[in-house]
C-alpha cells in the first residue's frame, strides 16, 4: 500500500476525533440546586427514618435513625459543610454512655443495669485434701439487638 491510500481513513478518523473533542469540551454550568428528601418506615420490627436537605453550595444537614420493637432507639443528626462533617448521636441503647469520640457527640439515656451477683461453688483437689470455697463472680449480661441500622 502506498501512503496516500491511508490518508482518507486517517482524515476521517481526525474528523471524528475533532467532533468528539468538540462535544466533550462543551459543559453546561448549572446553578446550585437546593434539595430535600426523606422517608419513614414503620412496621412490626419498629421504625426507620432518614431526612436530608442541602443548599446546593455544599452545606448539608440531615438525620437518620431507628426504633426497634422494644423501644431501643438511635438517632443521628449531622451537618456537612466547609467546616467538615459533624454528627450527634442520641440513643438509649444498653451499654452506651455520654461521650465524644472522634468529635461525634453521643448522648445516651440508657438505663444502666447494676451487675448481678452469681455465687459459684468451686472445688479444688490438692494432695488428697479438699478445699471448698465460694468465689464471687459478677456477670453483666451482654445484649445483642439483632439488626444494625445506621
Amino acid at each position: 500500500m502506498e501512503r496516500g491510500e491511508d490518508l482518507p481513513e486517517y482524515s476521517k478518523f481526525n474528523a471524528k476525533l475533532g467532533l468528539l473533542a468538540k462535544n466533550v469540551s462543551i459543559f453546561q454550568h448549572h446553578h446550585p440546586q437546593p434539595y430535600k428528601f426523606g422517608y419513614e418506615i414503620k412496621d412490626h420490627h419498629g421504625s426507620q427514618h432518614r431526612h436530608e436537605h442541602g443548599d446546593g453550595h455544599g452545606h448539608v444537614q440531615g438525620s437518620y435513625g431507628f426504633t426497634d420493637h422494644r423501644g431501643i432507639h438511635r438517632e443521628v443528626h449531622y451537618v456537612a459543610d466547609h467546616q467538615g462533617f459533624r454528627a450527634t448521636v442520641k440513643t438509649n441503647e444498653p451499654g452506651t454512655a455520654n461521650q465524644d469520640p472522634a468529635h461525634v457527640k453521643l448522648h445516651s439515656n440508657a438505663h444502666h443495669a447494676a451487675p448481678h451477683h452469681v455465687p459459684q461453688h468451686h472445688e479444688q483437689h490438692h494432695h488428697q485434701q479438699q478445699h471448698h470455697g465460694h468465689q464471687q463472680v459478677y456477670h453483666h449480661q451482654a445484649q445483642h439487638h439483632g439488626h444494625h441500622h445506621g
